[in-house]
């Protein structure tokens, strides 16, 4: 399902603070090398989570599904004096692209990049988070939410990806339902459920459930 009217996309990335040559050469290598661009971001998806932690100024961030880097870079530039961002990703093929580009963004010494399965690298982190960003497996969504939301500080952000799953989450009586489908669902569902926080599910990109630690 085309969730937006592309026209009015692209008119709203054209009324958006442009793209620098970084993020413009993430775009362009991910579609070009990587598998499921889709994936990436990109702009107007970058830009919110750039506004959130410039405006959350964060000390700590964790990030689960760090992809080819873009959106790391995007939240690691709100961070806030002598900050760090912690990103986790499972796929070791992408990590030399990936680490070339904290290189070049500047922030490399700011972005604690560890590759490996998040559900056992979760617990080995020390602290709490100002903000998190859950962008991995859909089938763990409900699992990495539990696992971090008790160690979000208060008032700290949990965002998650593809909350509106391409519009799959319009469910009628008799749809069959995939598995990832249902995950999406359980997630939403286990959020708005949750007296520990107060949520907004924003319709950017392929939604973004975003959570306010109470």
């Amino acid at each position: 399902m085309e969730l937006f009217n592309p026209l009015l996309l692209a008119y709203c990335e054209e009324h958006s603070s442009p793209e620098d040559e970084l993020l413009k050469e993430i775009s362009r290598e991910t579609h070009a090398k990587v598998l499921m661009p889709r994936m990436l971001s990109g702009h107007l998806q970058g830009r919110l989570l750039e506004f959130i932690s410039k405006i959350l100024r964060p000390s700590s961030v964790l990030e689960i599904g760090t992809y080819t880097g873009y959106s790391a870079i995007c939240m690691a530039r709100g961070l806030a004096p002598g900050g760090k961002l912690v990103t986790l990703d499972i796929n070791e093929e992408l990590e030399s692209m990936v680490r070339e580009f904290f290189h070049k963004s500047g922030l490399s010494d700011r972005i604690d990049y560890r590759i490996g399965n998040a559900l056992d690298l979760i617990p080995r982190l020390e602290g709490n988070f100002d903000l998190v960003f859950i962008d991995a497996d859909k089938a763990n969504y409900i699992t990495y939410y539990q696992m971090i939301v008790e160690r979000v500080n208060p008032g700290g952000i949990v965002l998650a990806d593809n909350a509106l799953w391409s519009g799959k989450v319009l469910v009628k009586e008799g749809d069959k339902i995939q598995k990832d489908t249902q995950a999406i669902l359980d997630f939403n569902k286990t959020v708005q459920h949750d007296p520990r926080v107060e949520n907004i599910l924003l319709p950017i990109r392929d939604g973004i459930m975003m959570a306010r630690k109470l």
